[in-house]
C-alpha cells in the first residue's frame, strides 16, 4: 500500500496525528479541545470589555489550538482590514504559545529578520494572546481596530480570561480521546472496505478505508459531505448533471442507474476531491483496486 502524502495529512491531522508518548503508552490521549461554543462565549466577553471601556471598534477573532479559525465579529465602525489582521494575532499567539505583543518588541529591539516570516502565519502585532486551560494552550484570540494597540490586547486578555470559566462545561470544551489506527488496521481496512472510525463519541466525522474493483450506482448524501483522498488504481468519476431512477435506500442516502449531463474527472493517486452533500456522483469506470479515504462531514 502506498504512503498518504502531506496533503492528506493536512485534511485529517485531527483523526491520525499521535504523539511518540501516544504510541508508547497507549493507542488515546485525552487533549482538551475548543469548542463553537467556547469561542463564542470569549467573543461575547471581548465585546461587554469593549462596551465597557468604550472602545471605538474592534474584529475579535478565535481560533482553535490548530490556529484554525472558529469565530470572528467585527464591532460596528472597525475598518475592513481588521478581520485578516485579527485573525492573524490569534494564529500568530496560538503557533508561537506567546501573546504577540512579545514578537512586536522584539521586532523593534532590532531583530528585524523575524518581520520575513510568512504573514500567513506570523502577524506581529500586538493583540493576540494564547487560550490556556489547565496548563494546555486550548485556542487563541485576536483583536485588531480598537483605539490603541494595548486597547486591542486588553479586549483579547477579556476573551481569552473567559476560558477560565470552562472547566467542566463540556458545551465549552471537549475531552474527546484522539484516535490512532496501526498500519495493520489500516491495510485490513482497504483489504476489503471498510468503516476505519464510525463517529462515536457524538463527532460529527467517519472515516472510510474505500475500495472498489468496479464501478458502482450513483449516490447522494442528504447529510454528510465526502471528502476523497486517492491512493491507488483509478477511476472517472461524473459528479453533478441529473441522477436518472433515484431511490432512497436507507435514511440520508439516494441510488440511482446513471447521471445524465455532470461533470467527468479521472481521479488518480494524490487527488482529492470534496463532494458536498447533495451533489449525484457516480464512479462510472474504475481501474482495480481502487483504494481510497473517504471522511464524511456531516
Amino acid at each position: 500500500m502506498k504512503t498518504p502524502k502531506k496533503l492528506f495529512y493536512c485534511l485529517l491531522m485531527f483523526l491520525l496525528v499521535l504523539s511518540a508518548a501516544a504510541i508508547a503508552s497507549a493507542q488515546t490521549a485525552e487533549k482538551k479541545s475548543l469548542t463553537l461554543d467556547g469561542a463564542e462565549r470569549m467573543i461575547a466577553a471581548a465585546k461587554a470589555h469593549a462596551a465597557q471601556v468604550k472602545a471605538p471598534g474592534g474584529v475579535i477573532a478565535v481560533v482553535d489550538a490548530g490556529g484554525n479559525l472558529m469565530a470572528l465579529e467585527r464591532l460596528d465602525g472597525t475598518f475592513a482590514a481588521g478581520a485578516n489582521i485579527s485573525i492573524g494575532k490569534a494564529r500568530t499567539a496560538v503557533l508561537f504559545q506567546k501573546p504577540t505583543k512579545v514578537f512586536e518588541e522584539i521586532i523593534n529591539k532590532g531583530r528585524t529578520a523575524m518581520a520575513a516570516l510568512p504573514d500567513s502565519f506570523f502577524t506581529p502585532l500586538q493583540g493576540g494572546i494564547p487560550v490556556v486551560l489547565d496548563g494546555q494552550i486550548i485556542g487563541g484570540v485576536g483583536v485588531s481596530g480598537a483605539s490603541s494597540a494595548a486597547q486591542d490586547e486588553e479586549l483579547a486578555i477579556a476573551g481569552a480570561e473567559a476560558a477560565k470559566s470552562f472547566d467542566g462545561n463540556p458545551q465549552m470544551i471537549s475531552n474527546l480521546p484522539v484516535s490512532y489506527f496501526p498500519k495493520t488496521e489500516v491495510d485490513e481496512g482497504f483489504s476489503k472496505g471498510a468503516v476505519l472510525f464510525d463517529g462515536s463519541g457524538g463527532r460529527n466525522y467517519m472515516v472510510h478505508t474505500s475500495r472498489r474493483e468496479g464501478p458502482g450506482m450513483v449516490e447522494v448524501h442528504t447529510k454528510d459531505t465526502d471528502i476523497l483522498y486517492v491512493l491507488e488504481g483509478s477511476a472517472t468519476i461524473v459528479t453533478g448533471g441529473t441522477m436518472v431512477d433515484g431511490k432512497p435506500i436507507a435514511a440520508d442516502e439516494i441510488r440511482g442507474r446513471e447521471i445524465t449531463g455532470g461533470d467527468s474527472r479521472k481521479l488518480v493517486p494524490g487527488d482529492v476531491m470534496i463532494i458536498p452533500n447533495y451533489v449525484p456522483h457516480w464512479f462510472k469506470e474504475v481501474q482495480a483496486p481502487f483504494l481510497y479515504y473517504v471522511v464524511k462531514v456531516c
